[in-house]
């Protein structure tokens, strides 16, 4: 059986919890294979929202550094499941369609998918000012990273968790939204955004729209222009030799590495015309969005 860890962040959530954790298909998706565990981040929350995510069966986390970038990485630190979903513990995210996400990503062999909010369906859902907001973000986004992605600011993402492994994601805060899949694409790892149903916000708003939408702004072009992590630097390993005859520690570099570079990368990229010049930016193998007239998949 496939596992699964499904990582909400949640601060002072508790009343909306029950029905979040509940939407989580568990039989459903257990009947297509998938052993799944609920992960909840408590992140430094003064409502019992630790307590009530431990009632309704769910695995808490504890993250008292605040901001929701933080939150994900404690979470995903500690996840066990092969695949990784996320969603916000506020009521707008359909966890219910997780078992039909999940087919999309094994049957079209996706490693990071997203999701896309921004269609006339869920208008009202969000206010008009976020609206926009989100779509200026999402194109300047599309602009510097070249991805396509329609909506770079949504919350719900699945992926397999060697992606994660490979990326260098920093943002403490909201802006880690858009930098994981703008880092995912960038590395190279198959990806498709998918089109879903949004959900009016159910409880207390914690977005702050003017600091958080400066911050992302601000995170798009550090980004985008960021230098590679530095490496890391360990002593080298010696076995069966004793402290006390080590005579000088040679240290050893360790790079780390943003993503995998796929052996058939170049064969996939003759296969959607990229170049494969050795001076041109890494791009995706392959991509996926789904066609909105006729509901099907096509490569991008």
């Amino acid at each position: 059986m496939r596992t699964l860890s499904v990582v909400i962040p949640a601060y002072n959530e508790a009343p909306n919890l029950p029905d979040v954790i509940a939407s989580v298909p568990l039989a459903e998706l257990a009947a297509e294979g998938w052993d799944a565990e609920v992960i909840v981040v408590d992140n430094a929350s003064t409502d019992g929202t630790a307590d009530v995510a431990r009632a309704l069966g769910a695995r808490v986390v504890h993250q008292p550094e605040k901001g929701y970038g933080n939150a994900y990485m404690a979470g995903f630190g500690a996840a066990t499941g092969e695949v990784v979903a996320t969603g916000d513990a506020d009521c707008t995210y359909p966890f219910d369609a997780l078992p039909r996400l999940l087919r999309t990503l094994v049957e079209q062999d996706v490693e990071f998918m997203t999701t896309d909010r921004l269609r006339r369906e869920n208008r009202h859902a969000m206010k008009p000012s976020h609206t926009a907001a989100n779509h200026a973000l999402s194109a300047l986004s599309r602009r510097l990273f070249r991805n396509g992605l329609r909506d770079s600011q949504s919350g719900m993402w699945i992926f397999r968790r060697h992606v994660w492994d490979g990326l260098d994601v920093r943002s403490g805060g909201m802006a880690f939204s858009q930098e994981i899949k703008n880092a995912a694409t960038l590395a190279g790892y198959r990806y498709a955004e998918v089109p879903i149903e949004y959900r009016p916000r159910q409880g207390e708003v914690k977005l702050n729209a003017l600091p958080d939408g400066a911050a992302n702004l601000r995170q798009l072009f550090e980004h985008r222009f960021r230098r590679p992590a530095a490496p890391v630097v360990e002593p080298a390993r010696t076995d069966n030799v004793a402290p006390t005859d080590l005579v000088e520690e040679v240290p050893v570099a360790k790079t780390l590495v943003p993503g995998p570079r796929h052996e058939q990368q170049s064969a996939d990229a003759v296969e959607v015309g990229a170049s494969d010049q050795p001076d041109q930016p890494s791009r995706p193998a392959r991509s996926w969005r789904p066609n909105r007239r006729t509901g099907q998949y096509e490569t991008v």
